[in-house]
C-alpha cells in the first residue's frame, strides 16, 4: 500500500512540476503561434515528452552509476533553460521562423528537453536515498515522467482555449498574445540568468546549488 501511495504521489509530482513558472512560460511562448486547442494539447504532450525521456537518460545514469553533480554543474544545466527562453522570447518578438523543413514538434520537444536535463539532477537526487533498489527508483522517475506529459497537456489546453477563443472575437489578438508572451518569456529569462549566475553565484567563485524537485 505504501508504495502504491509513493507512486501516486510521484504521478501527482509530475502534474505538479508541470505549472512550474519557466515551464508554463516556454509552453506559452510557443503555444502563442497555435490556432488550434488540439495542436495546443499535442505541444505540451510533445513537451512533456522531451523532458521525460531526458530525465530517464540523465536521471537513470545517475542513479545507476551514482554519479555526482556539482553545484556549479547543477547550476549550468538551469542556466541552459533560462538562454532558452531568453532565445524564444526574441523569436516571438521579432516573429522569426526557421527554414527548415523539421516538423513543428521539434521546437517543443527541444525545449523539453532542456528543461529535462535541467530537472533530471535534482530530481534522481533526491529519489535516490529514498529508495534502496534502483529499479523502483528508475520506476519512479518513469512516473513522475508521465504525470509531466499528462499535467503539460492541461496546462497548454488551459492557456490555449481561451486565448483562441479571444482571438475568434479579436483577430489581432493573436499577434498581441504573441508579442507578450515573447516578451515575459525575454524578461523571465533574464530574471533566471541573472539569478543564476550571481545570486546563486554561477559566475562567482562559490557557486551555491541544492537539488530541488519543485521549483
Amino acid at each position: 500500500m505504501s508504495l502504491f501511495l509513493t507512486f501516486i504521489t510521484s504521478l501527482m509530482l509530475g502534474m505538479r512540476h508541470a505549472t512550474d513558472p519557466d515551464h508554463i512560460v516556454a509552453v506559452a511562448t510557443i503555444v502563442s503561434r497555435e490556432r488550434s486547442v488540439g495542436k495546443a494539447a499535442a505541444i505540451g504532450a510533445v513537451w512533456g515528452a522531451g523532458h521525460t525521456i531526458t530525465l530517464l537518460l540523465v536521471g537513470g545514469a545517475i542513479i545507476a552509476f551514482k554519479l555526482a553533480f556539482n553545484a556549479r554543474l547543477g547550476l549550468s544545466l538551469e542556466l541552459c533553460v533560462a538562454i532558452m527562453l531568453i532565445v524564444l522570447g526574441i523569436l516571438n518578438l521579432f516573429a522569426v521562423r526557421t527554414r527548415s523543413a523539421a516538423p513543428s514538434a521539434s521546437r517543443p520537444f527541444l525545449v523539453g528537453v532542456v528543461h529535462g536535463l535541467a530537472g533530471s539532477a535534482a530530481a534522481a537526487l533526491l529519489i535516490v536515498p529514498l529508495m534502496d533498489d534502483p529499479r523502483w527508483a528508475a520506476l519512479y522517475l518513469v512516473t513522475f515522467g508521465l504525470g509531466t506529459i499528462v499535467g503539460m497537456s492541461i496546462v497548454t489546453i488551459s492557456i490555449a482555449a481561451p486565448s483562441l477563443l479571444a482571438a475568434a472575437h479579436m483577430p489581432s489578438f493573436q499577434r498581441s498574445l504573441r508579442i507578450a508572451s515573447g516578451a515575459v518569456s525575454l524578461v523571465f529569462g533574464l530574471y533566471l540568468a541573472q539569478k543564476i549566475g550571481f545570486t546563486d553565484g554561477l559566475f562567482t567563485s562559490r557557486p551555491s546549488w541544492s537539488p530541488r524537485l519543485l521549483e
